[in-house]
């Protein structure tokens, strides 16, 4: 990924992979906002003790970055789930209810999730010109919420998993990821040679998660070229200079945000 200031003093990441293509995708930093600490300063959770006000004024100063409107970016209300809103230009600025993806064919309409330590994830499918970007926590990703938006595309837009590209964003890395007995028993109960995806770094006896390489590997499974996902790599628990992480804050943190859309096309 490369890393991008603005110069508004916003500061958000982009995916090599999706450089020459005409999407965007931007996910934000915690640089560059209005909000007090625990949240400072690019939040984007009212749910977090924030207020509504500042939360706005950081959508506003993302969207300015970016030459967005900020009154048409859609937003979910995040549930750690696999459901997948279809929109278009009608949705434009309203909230989606419980779902933790998004997807869209329709051009300059921008999508946004917000994370704090889970995954962020973009897929565009460059035949269709059509986006989807989805959330995926421990739950989202054993559960299939990245293989959910990939059908989803294929259902509503004929994306076929072997031209679809996939940018995998900073979350929570599996140096930092200890995990309980729920998720070693879910993951080997929903995903093929889970014994892969977890670890023992530096000698750890509790069971460490690989959120990242869970997610390719199930989209590799669904028939996307593994050449075409792109993983970042950033672990926002070991990076909290530049990210929200739950984990390494103790909950006393905001939310970061990825934004995606789709360019024109030449």
């Amino acid at each position: 990924m490369q890393r991008i200031s603005h110069a508004n003093g916003v500061v958000t990441y982009v995916f090599d992979a999706l450089a020459s293509l005409p999407v965007r995708a931007h996910v934000a930093t915690r640089h560059g906002g209005v909000s007090p600490p625990p949240w400072n300063s690019l939040n984007f959770s009212i749910f977090r003790g924030d207020t509504p006000e500042r939360v706005r004024r950081n959508q506003e100063r993302l969207a300015d970055a970016l030459t967005l409107d900020a009154d048409a970016i859609i937003r979910c209300r995040q549930t750690h789930g696999v459901r997948v809103a279809k929109v278009d230009a009608g949705d434009a600025g309203q909230w989606q209810e419980d779902c933790d993806a998004l997807i869209t064919d329709t051009v300059d309409l921008p999508l946004m999730l917000v994370f704090a330590d889970c995954t962020p994830l973009v897929l565009y499918d460059p035949i269709h010109h059509a986006v989807g970007v989805c959330h995926a926590g421990w739950r989202g990703t054993v559960n299939g919420v990245a293989t959910a938006t990939l059908w989803a595309m294929q259902a509503a837009y004929g994306a076929d998993p072997a031209d679809v590209r996939v940018g995998i964003g900073p979350g929570i890395g599996p140096a930092s990821y200890p995990v309980g007995a729920e998720v070693v028993d879910l993951a080997h109960a929903k995903l093929p040679a889970a014994a892969n995806l977890f670890s023992h770094p530096n000698g750890a006896t509790q069971p460490h998660f690989n959120l990242w390489q869970a997610n390719a590997q199930q989209l590799a499974d669904a028939g996307v070229p593994v050449g075409r996902i792109e993983i970042s790599g950033i672990d926002t628990a070991q990076h909290t200079n530049d990210f929200f992480s739950h984990r390494a804050e103790q909950g006393r943190c905001g939310l970061f945000g990825m934004v995606a859309w789709l360019a024109e096309r030449s």
